[in-house]
C-alpha cells in the first residue's frame, strides 16, 4: 500500500509541477539601460530560487518548489537573451522609446508616461510599453498634436 500512495503522490506533484511557459512577446524585445538590468537581476533571482529547490531533499517537494522557478528561469533567460538596448532619446522634439511624455485627455485628466520595454512597464509607476495602443499612437508626434486612441483624444503637453 505504501508503493501505491507513493505513486499516487508522484502523479499528483507531476501534474502540479506541469505548469505553462510564460508566452513570450512576438515583438522585438527593446529594453532601456534600466530595463535590462532589471531582466539581468530577475534571471539572476530566478536561477538562486531553482538552485534552493533544487536543494530540497523531498523528492515531490523540490518538484512543487522548483516548476515555479525553472519557468521564470527560462523566460528571463529568453528575454535577456533577446534584450535589444536602446540608448537614451537624444532629443524631446518628437516622443520616442525612453521618452516620457505628459498628455491631457478629453475629460480633462493630465497623465505622464516614460514609453518603456514590455517587461519594465508599470502604468501605476508611470510607465507603459511602446507596444501599448497609447505609446503607438503617441510616438513619433510633438508637443501640440492631438491623438486619438478609441474615442478618447490625446493633446500632447510635454515631452522629456
Amino acid at each position: 500500500m505504501a508503493v501505491a500512495f507513493t505513486k499516487e503522490e508522484s502523479f499528483e506533484t507531476a501534474s502540479e509541477t506541469l505548469i505553462p511557459d510564460r508566452p513570450i512577446s512576438p515583438h522585438p524585445n527593446l529594453v532601456t539601460e534600466a530595463g535590462l538590468k532589471d531582466l539581468e537581476a530577475q534571471l539572476q533571482h530566478a536561477r538562486e530560487a531553482y538552485h534552493a529547490a533544487s536543494a530540497i531533499e523531498d523528492v515531490n517537494e523540490r518538484r512543487r518548489q522548483a516548476a515555479p522557478s525553472l519557468r521564470d528561469l527560462r523566460y528571463f533567460a529568453e528575454r535577456a537573451r533577446t534584450a535589444q538596448l536602446v540608448a537614451d532619446p537624444s532629443s524631446s522634439d518628437v516622443v520616442a522609446f525612453g521618452n516620457t511624455v505628459t498628455f491631457s485627455r478629453d475629460d480633462g485628466r493630465v497623465q505622464t508616461y516614460r514609453i518603456v520595454g514590455e517587461d519594465e512597464a508599470d502604468p501605476k509607476a508611470g510607465s507603459i510599453s511602446y507596444v501599448s495602443p497609447v505609446a503607438r499612437v503617441l510616438m513619433g508626434k510633438a508637443v501640440g498634436d492631438v491623438v486619438s486612441v478609441g474615442a478618447q483624444e490625446l493633446e500632447i503637453i510635454a515631452i522629456s
